[in-house]
């Protein structure tokens, strides 16, 4: 690092009191040294980074960083404030403030310089040197290693303090696209396989509640990353240029021991991930290779992911509303012009017409999100304008998909064009917002709109027309969907086409939203009742989580069946889908009705037949349980014992993963 810092880079006595006028002091000092070329398009690129996140981190520490086209060589130049200077940190302004420019494409140099300095900053050492520094060519020399920090005690040459290896350090990061319970799974999965393994392991869940940002100081010093995950990585870039295992939610569950093992060979190898900032949020999730279909599942399911709570919201007052006010209530008058306090009518009143607002959001956010799936916060405006005037238009729930495609689409499209320096500082928040906008607009009201809301009306009147065998088939499918892989792809597939129906209420939606709830709780059920049942056919740790099945299948969390199924999939899977696709047919032809996206038994009370609708989940429930119990029953077995020694041992791996 000696090259990439000198005296004439450091400022003792910076004088500057905003973060643009700390890094045109530093940049200034750049170009005096042939370094930059540019300082205002440097200064811009600087901006257009800084907007993206702030790069103050705890401790008084401001970072600002970019690659740039206007810069000769990697160089990083230091600044030490005596007022401090706002970066963004929780904590509060910067004192020790560090530019780095690498030159454009040199990502391994920027990365490097990234990575080395993050490591001595979490050294206090080496900060309070620094801060006490007497000379430029004294704190360039700290900076670059030449010259080691002062000790804060007095070593005894006598008695050496013993050395101690520090543990290796991983942050991983869990999603899936409802954020729900595979998320949450997942993690709980990393954390225990890391204290098993010996490493300091910290997750951030990303649900859909949102997500707590783990402390930048956290992932600066962390030996390796793990993105356990079935939607993009929010603000990937973070962990970039770091030893990077790079999986689907799933994996996290069932192998974290596996995946820490990984991460640990690539760190001994040198192996870093390329940086995020090279493509989109969902271009660099996943393996390498995707295929187009991966990652057009992946932006679908983004959208989806965002969309649940508020269907889940406006759902449930929707659903209550009818319940306390009956069906007349979408006729009553605004409450904001009209409410009785005392009056069940209402309140009635009052949660329908909340929930009719939050539905009102369901394809805005659906086109949204599915945009910034594709192309990050840039696509966030035109796909909320694509949702729009899909509502404006008719076009419904295949509206908002088509519009988060074109948005996302066109986003990706406009950033790929070279502009002059002067303009990049303002591309992201008026170029282009202001151009997708109009290519959306363009597109949604004069080309697609209507062709789209005709075939979005097709597939209306069809769910409202389904009765008989027609209905039945359908719920046979959406079961074994629900069932297959518990909680995975295709399982969401068909939960995403249930939800989707309801941004656009008929009986036919109602009853497949129904039907998918109905074959989802089914598995663990099973699973619970086969253990409780014939508990000599499970392992100590099944009948365990049996026990925890049973509330897990009736708040309809799918993947309560996980830990069964990942230790004997042959039997366990085709049970779950026979009892599935029973629940799913039976509920159609009940005729049962449902408006809340989720919840289990605790909405009964809202759902259509609901005496029916239990019936339909116990006789699927019974058959799936009925079924691995007779396929576990009937495998060949040795005496006594042995087979339980070794379903234990396998029942030991489910722990881990469960």
């Amino acid at each position: 690092m000696s090259r990439m810092i000198t005296a004439d880079l450091v400022d003792l006595d910076l004088s500057a009191d905003t973060k643009e006028a700390a890094a045109r002091s530093l940049a200034e000092r750049m170009v005096t040294l042939g370094r930059v070329t540019d300082l205002d398009g440097f200064l811009a690129d600087v901006a257009a980074r800084e907007a993206q996140m702030p790069t103050g981190l705890d401790g008084g520490i401001g970072i600002p960083h970019c690659r740039s086209a206007h810069v000769t060589e990697p160089t990083l130049a230091f600044g030490r404030s005596a007022a401090g200077v706002d970066f963004g940190a929780p904590d509060g302004p910067a004192d020790l403030i560090f530019l780095i420019a690498a030159p454009a494409g040199a990502d391994d140099a920027h990365l490097t310089i990234l990575s080395s300095l993050a490591r001595h900053l979490m050294d206090e050492e080496f900060t309070d040197a620094l801060r006490s520094a007497t000379s430029p060519a004294g704190a360039a020399a700290l900076i670059a290693g030449e010259e080691e920090p002062a000790p804060a005690v007095a070593e005894t040459p006598e008695a050496p303090a013993p050395q101690v290896e520090e543990p290796f350090r991983i942050v991983a990061v869990t999603s899936c696209p409802t954020g729900i319970a595979h998320t949450y799974m997942a993690a709980e999965s990393l954390e225990k396989a890391g204290q098993t393994a010996g490493v300091e392991l910290v997750v951030e869940t990303q649900g859909s509640a949102g997500f707590t940002r783990l402390d930048p100081a956290v992932v600066a010093a962390a030996d390796g990353v793990i993105f356990a995950h079935d939607v993009p990585v929010r603000e990937k870039e973070r962990f970039a240029g770091k030893p990077t295992v790079d999986v689907g939610v799933k994996a996290g569950i069932s192998r974290p021991a596996e995946l820490i093992a990984e991460v640990r060979g690539k760190a001994e190898r040198g192996e870093v991930s390329a940086p995020a900032t090279a493509g989109t949020p969902v271009e660099n999730a996943g393996t390498p290779g995707e295929g187009y279909g991966t990652r057009l599942r992946k932006w679908l399911m983004s959208g989806v992911s965002y969309m649940v709570p508020f269907v889940a919201a406006g759902g449930l007052l929707i659903a209550l509303g009818f319940a306390i006010g009956g069906y007349d209530i979408d006729k009553a008058p605004s409450v904001a012009e009209h409410f009785a306090w005392g009056q069940a009518d209402s309140w009635a009143a009052l949660m329908f017409q909340i929930g009719g607002l939050a539905f009102a959001f369901l394809v805005p956010v659906l086109a949204g999100y599915i945009s910034y799936g594709m192309a990050d916060r840039p696509g966030l405006v035109p796909g909320f304008v694509g949702g729009s005037i899909a509502l404006t238009v008719n076009a419904g729930f295949l509206g908002g998909l088509a519009a988060g495609l074109i948005a996302g689409g066109t986003v990706l499209a406009i950033q790929k064009v070279r502009v002059p320096a002067a303009l990049r500082g303002i591309m992201p928040v008026v170029v282009i917002p202001l151009l997708s906008s109009v290519v959306v607009g363009f597109m949604m009201f004069l080309v697609i709109g209507k062709p789209i809301a005709s075939l979005q009306k097709a597939l209306t009147d069809w769910l409202s027309g389904l009765s008989g065998a027609n209905a039945i088939i359908l719920g046979v499918i959406l079961g074994l969907m629900m069932c297959f892989d518990l909680g995975g792809p295709l399982n969401k597939v068909a939960y995403a086409f249930a939800v989707g129906g309801l941004a656009t209420p008929n009986e036919g939606s109602l009853k497949v939203m129904a039907a998918v709830m109905a074959a989802g709780m089914v598995p663990p059920l099973a699973m619970a009742l086969a253990t409780t049942v014939r508990g000599r056919l499970f392992t100590r740790t099944e009948r365990e989580n049996g026990k925890a099945a049973w509330v897990l299948g009736a708040s309809f969390i799918t993947e309560g069946a996980i830990p069964f199924a990942a230790a004997d999939p042959l039997r366990v899977i085709p049970s779950a889908m026979a009892g599935g696709a029973v629940t799913g047919a039976l509920s159609m032809a009940f005729g049962c009705t449902l408006r809340a996206p989720h919840g289990g038994v605790f909405v009964i009370p809202l759902i259509g037949n609901p005496f029916l609708y239990l019936l339909a989940i116990a006789a699927g429930t019974v058959v799936s349980a009925g079924l691995v119990i007779l396929l576990k029953g009937a495998r060949k077995t040795t005496p006594e014992g042995e087979p339980e020694n070794r379903e234990t041992q396998a029942g030991t791996k489910v722990t881990v993963a469960a």
